[in-house]
């Protein structure tokens, strides 16, 4: 690594930063799902991986901003757990998000490329 250099890790964690809570309207927009869910399958993904730390504190900003709602249900194998739905908000949000993320993504791939 060059002095002044990112390494990896702190790279992906500003990546990370920047598209995480999108990432979760997303796994969210085809149905509801509990907070261990989500972070099994951010955790999937070797550059989402993310810890319960920082999930449920975004998942509560989510919910502050009137993107996710929640409810909470009982378990059949354990304590109740509370649900996140994507509101309509959230899907508007993540629509919004998807087209601004293909230009973006567009652009960086150019940079990137060289052209």
């Amino acid at each position: 690594m060059e002095p002044g250099g990112a390494g990896k890790e702190e790279l992906l964690t500003q990546l990370r930063r920047g598209v995480l809570e999108y990432c979760v309207l997303a796994l969210l927009r085809n149905g509801e799902q509990y907070g261990v869910e989500l972070a099994r399958r951010l955790g999937s993904m070797d550059a989402l991986t993310t810890s319960e730390g920082t999930l449920y504190p975004l998942l509560s900003r989510l919910r502050r901003r009137g993107l996710v709602s929640t409810e909470w249900r009982e378990s059949p194998t354990g304590p109740p757990r509370r649900y996140y739905h994507l509101t309509p908000a959230g899907q508007s949000t993540l629509a919004d998000f998807s087209t601004e993320w293909a230009t973006f993504r567009r652009a960086v791939d150019l940079i990137m490329e060289g052209e």
